[in-house]
């Protein structure tokens, strides 16, 4: 029975904020709710809702300082410098500009911090996106994907459960899967081109002085700044862009282009008055040294974030009025990631509280074929991709590879193997309505949670497929 209403409450969840039906703050608190009072445990609703409410308040509070803080960096103009090296590479072609979102993303998700990669990556593509109009589900849906491919990573998380659920070296797990992985991220490449010439098709490419031409757009900080008159916009075809990075002038005009690009189109508004250009090193010092803390384990992560938001705001910003407006600033965000991730309390709450994750993981082994135990690495590396989205990393890594790997040692298959075809799911799992992160993805790129998840669930599924495959083909799984 359990089993049923588990299964039947996450369908029901899914269905409705992909059809919009909902809203996910709503659809996370009342279907957990009534779902509970169907499984004859109401009376337990407020036992369970806290229990969620206090195993998820730490990364509550990580998200809600962590967005001051790099609210802040941005404000301050730390990324601007990414901003415009990331341009250059662009030339405001929308493949080059997807692709570049997938360089950044698993790059930043070197940190092992998704909250952390989407915040950095949102805040230096999102401009783009808006000013070339193109989709910001492919924003989300390829940085999502990068750093579910990344958030294998020993430190980032889903490694080291594996590791202590199986009692095993994280370094044994890791290391042999980097060529599978690294084909992961390739595939993750190939899937931001495919996507990219599908917008540049949709779009055309815009050359580098046309967009400098075009009106200059306010929203908020996110400022895209046009270093020219006001005349209409013109596209161009990718076929007459040649390699998509157009310039629409050649010879002596083409160089004008490249300088106007360099000097006027900067992403972030150059003029804002939140610059603190003398304490550009300072800031970029403050950070490596946050990111280098958070890697070392040298506090938990919400002190770390805590005490660096606060350094920041003090530092920048030493007035009171002004540190006030700056947290006002970003006040939208926090309300929305913090409430988010409350509100994903109470369905992890009613999942683990009432025994539907358990008996949902149970029933999942238990279908297994006795004929599939000598695959049973196989099998765990398919059974990830559901399960890691449906479930927690700790529900999945703690409740189900440990029956897993016991099925598969019957028949001589190797801990070490489950453990790592058990990370074989991650890049679906970043996109999974449990995760905290994936708030701050959508929420800063203003997308919707439904739509993120149409969009995504095919791609990330068959990346991680790809994973999956070349861990075969390598033998490494």
């Amino acid at each position: 029975m359990l089993t049923i209403l588990g299964f039947a409450m996450i369908a029901t969840f899914l269905v409705l904020i992909m059809m919009k039906k909902m809203s996910p703050i709503a659809a996370l608190v009342l279907i957990p709710a009534l779902f509970c009072v169907a499984a004859g445990k109401g009376a337990k609703l407020g036992d369970y809702v806290i229990e969620g409410v206090g195993n998820l308040a730490p990364t509550a509070a990580m998200l809600m300082f962590a967005i001051v803080y790099f609210g802040v960096m941005i404000d301050v103009g730390l990324f601007d410098p990414i901003v415009r090296g990331i341009l250059r590479f662009c030339k405001a072609d929308p493949m080059r500009i997807v692709v570049g979102t997938a360089v950044l993303a698993a790059i930043v998700s070197l940190d092992g911090d998704g909250s952390t990669t989407f915040m950095i990556t949102v805040s230096a593509m999102y401009p783009l996106y808006k000013r070339l109009k193109m989709s910001l589900v492919v924003m989300t849906g390829v940085a999502a994907t990068a750093n579910g491919v990344m958030n294998t990573l020993p430190w980032g998380g889903p490694t080291a459960r594996a590791a202590t659920a199986l009692k095993l070296d994280a370094g044994d797990i890791f290391v042999p899967m980097i060529p599978a992985l690294g084909v992961g991220l390739v595939a993750v490449l190939l899937l931001a081109v495919v996507l990219g010439r599908r917008e540049r098709k949709r779009l055309g490419t815009l050359t580098l002085d046309e967009v400098l031409a075009t009106e200059t757009v306010t929203e908020s900080e996110t400022v895209l700044v046009g270093a020219g008159g006001g005349s209409d916009r013109t596209r161009k075809s990718s076929g007459e862009s040649g390699s998509g990075a157009g310039t629409g002038a050649d010879g002596d005009e083409a160089e004008d282009a490249e300088a106007n690009a360099d000097d006027g189109f900067k992403g972030l508004d150059p003029g804002r008055a939140t610059l603190r250009p003398k304490l550009y090193w300072f800031n970029a010092g403050l950070t490596v040294a946050l990111l280098t803390a958070m890697i070392t384990e040298l506090m938990p992560i919400p002190v770390l974030f805590l005490l660096g938001a606060a350094l920041a705001l003090t530092v920048n910003f030493p007035h009171m009025p002004d540190q006030r407006a700056r947290i006002a600033a970003h006040a939208d965000n926090v309300l929305n990631v913090s409430g988010m991730v409350f509100a994903a309390a109470v369905f992890t709450g009613v999942l683990s509280g009432t025994g539907m994750v358990d008996h949902m993981a149970d029933w999942l082994v238990g279908a297994i074929p006795d004929g599939m135990g000598p695959h049973m690495a196989i099998v765990t590396g398919i059974l990830s991709i559901p399960l890691t989205y449906f479930m927690s990393n700790d529900g999945f890594y703690f409740g189900v590879v440990p029956v897993l790997a016991e099925a598969g040692a019957a028949h001589g298959v190797s801990p070490l193997e489950i453990a790592r075809a058990s990370l074989v799911g991650q890049p679906l799992h970043m996109s999974s309505p449990l995760v905290p992160a994936v708030y701050v993805l959508v929420g800063m790129a203003k997308v919707e949670f439904g739509d993120h998840t149409r969009f995504t669930v095919k791609w990330a599924a068959l990346t991680s497929l790809v994973v999956l495959g070349a861990g075969l083909l390598f033998g490494i799984i």
